[in-house]
């Protein structure tokens, strides 16, 4: 079976579909967190390469020097990946960022405009959360669904775990909002400098924040629906009818006498 939205499961598999999250929620829900969002080193990802530009920037205001100094170091970030094998989403988002954000600044020639991306990106974001919660899918189950093996599965068949999606959505939206009602007027009319500060201090509270918030409604809800689980069950389930439909089949056929078994009549002996 390939969807989602399955039937609920049997008893029988009910305590496997739910064993991930059943024994300790808190645990597993902080774990999977921690995999979602990046971690410590996701979070060094994130800050370092502004950190450098606005420290570069403060000391010699070189604008070029700043933003190569920022993307190389994100490229170096991203190289550190590769070589480890490790998990590229949050690397290559970070490289994009820096990227997007070197090329605005060198094309107005204002180094303010390399935070420009990430706060409008940042905007984009908490309104999607907002109107993905309004609309009754909010993006925070979309993302974090498939890292806990549910998937959309808590859309029709755990509705306690979309109220917890709901709510963490909402205040992912609200912080989010609530941090560019901050840089944006800043934006405006704070120097580069001091802009740049506010922003990397505003980059690990809000999300520490947000992540928080949504490590207390999930952990307090329903445990997953593992959809995986199920479905590998099902599968199992469903060779073992074929095996034992086979085998009783062929109990079922009777045997029958080939030509060269047959008794054939023996002529009288000769007297």
């Amino acid at each position: 079976m390939t969807s989602y939205d399955k039937p609920t499961p049997t008893d029988q598999d009910a305590p496997r579909a739910h064993d991930p999250q059943a024994a300790t929620p808190k645990t597993v829900t902080e774990a999977a967190l921690f995999e979602a969002f990046g971690g410590l080193r996701g979070l060094v990802e994130t800050v370092l390469p502004g950190l450098l530009f606005v420290t570069i920037y403060t000391i010699n205001q070189n604008l070029h020097l700043s933003a190569l100094a920022a993307l190389a170091v994100s490229l170096v970030l991203l190289a550190a990946r590769l070589l480890r094998k490790g998990t590229m989403k949050h690397a290559f988002s970070g490289v994009f960022g820096i990227v997007f954000g070197v090329v605005f600044a060198m094309m107005t020639g204002n180094a303010k405009d390399f935070y420009l991306p990430g706060m409008l990106y940042t905007l984009g974001l908490a309104l999607a959360y907002c109107v993905t919660a309004l609309a009754g899918v909010p993006l925070i189950g979309l993302i974090l669904g498939p890292v806990f093996k549910e998937n959309l599965s808590w859309r029709t068949r755990n509705p306690g775990r979309k109220k917890a999606y709901t709510k963490a959505s909402w205040a992912w939206g609200l912080i989010l909002l609530a941090k560019c009602a901050v840089l944006f007027p800043m934006y405006w009319w704070a120097d580069t400098t001091k802009f740049g500060w506010v922003l990397i201090a505003l980059k690990i509270p809000p999300f520490l924040l947000a992540v928080y918030f949504t490590w207390v409604f999930l952990s307090k809800a329903p445990p997953p629906i593992d959809v995986f689980a199920e479905m590998e069950a099902e599968e199992k389930a469903e060779k073992e009818r074929e095996a034992a439909a086979t085998a009783q089949s062929a109990a079922q056929i009777p045997p029958h006498a080939t030509p060269h078994t047959q008794a054939r009549p023996q002529p009288d002996a000769e007297l």
